[in-house]
Order: structure tokens, then sequence, then C-alpha cells
């Protein structure tokens, strides 16, 4: 039997094992301060968010999940991606849609069926991860993500920038509620001033002629860190040490899980009921296709365009090793960690550098003139994301989780502010072509009633293919129009035949 090209089993998959050998020394030979202050700066905006979520969690699943089951998933998930996934600028983390699902899964075990809920997860997470194998051994990239444009990618962004301003009045609004009116309004000052130091600092390259150039450097590519440290270690100083204060909720007792009926991160599985392994198929398949859209939208937007990206990626491969984390963390008892869309962007922003380029060669006689010109890259490598990830793995030990309790919600969103305010600013953000749309789905259907097509091939393209929707219709209506014209051609001859 043969298959169609789009679903020819493994054949993405076989690409992209031969990309990832292509790459892989090479993703480890690019190290400098650079991807240092990367990873810093994506260690604080993965771990502080992610606590967050954790503190949910820990309420609405019954304390089964608390802040040790993230840190840990973050940081197991991120390393192991950083040294094996096809594309290490991808950021892991547990996100905010499956906290949702699994607060929900959770009541529907405890207040419907009467089952534990961990064990009941693990299985779906098992069987999550064999759907995973299936989307990249029948190349599902190919089949749902060809229709994904620029457009779509800077709708996300939007969404990003947006997401941030809301944590950070969430956060803001659960201090109004918790704390006294003075120690409130140092909350509103602590959240703008994390947000205005961070923003300033990145500006430090400007400052020429103050400082040193690597001066300036360094506090531009540590702007988010030397603010957060500054902010979180004024409240304990002098009379503000005297106001009350809401930090973050850790684990600080033992490397051990939240639940105290757990001992071990590890679940017996096998003990659930054979009925409810199967129904376990039903959540499964909802966790499957967020996390593949999640991840794959993850991958598109940290290697656009502007991001000069020219090592050879993939998709199918990252997929598999996501299948693999999925049912990994469910036999761990912890929640699954995967691409994450705010960070990501933020992650390959913080790589970018200029670099010369040869963009033309000249002959004037016997005199060769090269031409160069100033591009903006990213360093594409492995060291940041590993880096961050093994970080963050380190503060599930409980002395680095009593440091992590000393953190000031207030700091955590100001981060968030100066987080949707680095998504706002690049490239001026997507404010125009939300101004023309605010619905992806539209951009095939209705813009080209609005806009030229000249106009639209400028400024849209498909984001994992080349050429843009204009040009397969243009194609399309070619090849529909070829049986008309040779049908008319023939009609002429018989006409002329007979004339004969």
């Amino acid at each position: 039997m043969r298959f169609p090209r789009s679903l020819r089993p493994f054949r993405l998959l076989r690409q992209d094992l031969h990309n990832l050998r292509i790459r892989y020394v090479s993703d480890w030979t690019v190290f400098n301060q650079l991807v240092v202050a990367s990873a810093v700066y994506v260690f604080f905006t993965n771990l502080l968010p992610g606590i967050t979520f954790a503190s949910d969690l820990y309420v609405l699943t019954g304390k089964s999940w608390g802040t040790i089951e993230v840190v840990f998933s973050t940081g197991l998930c991120g390393v192991i991606f950083s040294i094996f996934s096809i594309q290490p600028l991808t950021i892991l983390g547990v996100t905010g849609p499956f906290s949702v699902l699994a607060e929900n899964i959770y009541s529907l075990c405890i207040g419907s069926f009467d089952i534990p809920f961990v064990p009941f997860m693990a299985w779906s997470l098992i069987h999550a991860g064999w759907m995973h194998y299936l989307l990249a051994i029948f190349n599902a990239h190919d089949w749902t993500m060809c229709y994904v444009t620029t457009f779509s990618t800077e709708i996300f962004s939007l969404l990003n920038s947006i997401i941030y301003f809301h944590k950070a009045v969430q956060e803001l609004q659960r201090a109004h509620s918790a704390l006294s009116f003075a120690a409130f309004l140092y909350a509103i000052i602590g959240a703008i001033g994390t947000m205005l130091v961070a923003i300033f600092l990145s500006t430090a390259e400007s400052w020429k002629p103050l400082f040193h150039r690597y001066l300036r450097m360094g506090l531009a590519e540590y702007a988010a860190a030397i603010s957060i440290i500054i902010f979180i270690g004024m409240p304990h100083v002098g009379e503000l040490a005297s106001l009350d204060k809401q930090t973050l909720q850790v684990s600080s007792h033992a490397f051990r899980p939240s639940d105290p009926d757990r001992s071990v991160f590890f679940v017996q599985f096998w003990h659930l009921p054979v009925t409810w392994i199967f129904a376990a198929i039903v959540p499964a398949l909802i966790i499957t296709i967020l996390f593949f859209f999640d991840h794959e939208v993850s991958s598109i937007i940290c290697t656009i365009d502007r991001y000069g990206t020219k090592k050879p990626g993939g998709f199918a491969w990252d997929i598999v090793l996501l299948g693999t984390t999925t049912a990994l963390c469910g036999i761990l008892g912890i929640p699954p960690a995967n691409g994450l869309l705010p960070q990501a962007p933020l992650h390959s922003e913080s790589l970018l550098h200029s670099e010369k380029e040869l963009t033309a060669v000249s002959m004037t006689g016997e005199e060769k003139i090269e031409e160069k010109s100033e591009v903006r890259r990213v360093f594409e490598q492995r060291w940041s994301a590993f880096l961050h990830a093994g970080a963050i793995l380190a503060f599930i030990s409980p002395p680095l989780q009593l440091v992590l309790g000393l953190t000031p919600t207030s700091v955590l969103a100001g981060l968030f502010l100066f987080m949707g305010e680095q998504s706002l600013a690049v490239k001026g953000a997507p404010a125009f072509p939300v101004i023309i749309i605010a619905l992806v789905p539209a951009r095939l259907l209705l813009m080209n009633k609005l806009w030229s097509r000249e106009t639209l091939r400028l400024v849209d393209t498909w984001a994992c293919r080349d050429g843009t929707p204009e040009d397969d219709e243009d194609r399309n209506a070619a090849t529909e129009s070829r049986p008309d014209i040779e049908g008319h051609s023939n009609e002429a001859e018989e006409r002329n035949s007979q004339a004969v």
C-alpha cells in the first residue's frame, strides 16, 4: 500500500534525525556572556510564573500537586529537551491551560467517579505519550501546521502580552485581599519599581559615553535579574521589614511530594481498575491535542524570520520527545511540561546579536569587492536552555526552596509587567495586523477581499513553508483553467478541420 506523501510513516522523523546529527555538535560549541545572560533571564521568567500555577494547583487538586512538583517537572523536562531535542530554543514549563484541565479532571475523579486522581492522571499521561508518537510517525506537522502564517504568530505575541499584564493585575488583586493597606501600597510600588528598573537597565547599551562598554552590556543583559534581586531584598531593609508581606508559597520540608499520603515520586498506576485505565484515553486525547498545538506553535514562534535562524530544525522528533516526557511525568506523579508560548520568543529575543553578513560580491577590473551588511541573529545553541533548566531543577532542594520563598508576589507582578512590555516592544508588536482583523482564520477568507493580492504578498507568508496563500491560489487557479484552455483549443481544431 502506498501512502500519500504527507502521511508516509516516519518521513519527518527520518528527516529530523538527519538534521539533528548535522547540528548537534555545533550547538554545544557556542558559549558566551550573552548565552549566560539569556539563561539567567529565562530562569526567572520560567520559574517564578510557574510557581503561581503551582499555588492554584495545590489548592484545586487537593494538595496532589504543588510547588515541588511544578519545579521538578519544569527542570527535568527542560534538561531532557536541552540535550535531546532538535530545537533547543523552545522553552518548557507547566502551562496555565493544562492546570485548568487538571483541576477539572480532579473534580471529576473525586466528586463524580470516586477514583484516585494521581493514578488516573498517570494513565492519562501514559496514553497521551503513545498518541504523541502516532502524530510524529504520521507526520502530523505537515497536515496541521501548513496553514499557519506569520500573521498567526503575531497574534500569539499580542496574546502573550495581554496574558502577562492580566497576571500582573491578578497578583496585585490577591495582595489587596491578603495585605494591610500600607503593605498593599508598597506592593504596587514594588511591582511598578521592578518593571521600571528592568526597562531602564535594558537600555544601558545606549548610555554611551557613560560607563565602560562591557559594564553597559552587562547591565542590559542582566536587567531583569538585577531588578528582581533589588526588590526581593528591599522589603527586608529598615522600616519596610515591619510590613506584612505576601511571598511565593513553596515546600521547604524535604524532597518529597506535596501530598502527605505519598512519600516518593512514583505512582503505582497498575492498581487502577481496567475500566478506568481505558477511560483515561478520553482526557489523554484532550491533553495530546493541547500539547501538540502548544508545542508546535511555540517552536514556530521562536524561529520565525526575524530571528535569523539558519540551522536545520524540525518538529516530529520533538513531538516524540514530548510524548516521552509526558508519560514519564505521569509515572513520577508530577504535572507534565510542554512548550511555553510566552517564554519562547523572549528566549530568542534575549539571544539576538548583530553580525556582519556577505550580501553581494562585485568585480571592478581585477579587484573583488565584497559588500557586507549588519543583520540580527540569535545564537543557536543548547547552553542557555540547559543552564536555566538545570538551575530550576536545583531548586527542588529544601534550602533553595526556602530562598525562593523570600520572593514577594509584588516582584512577580513587576516581572509580568516587564515581560509584557518586552513582548509588546518586539517589532512594534502585532498592533497593525490586529487593526486589520482580529481573527486568524479570517486571514484566508476575508482579508483577500479587503486588501490587494500584491499587498498581502508583502505583509504575510506561510510560517512553515515557502510562498504565500496567494501563490497557492494562483497555482490552483492555473491548474483549473488549463483543462478549459485545452478544451477550447480542441474545439477550434475540430472547427478548422471541418472547414477544410
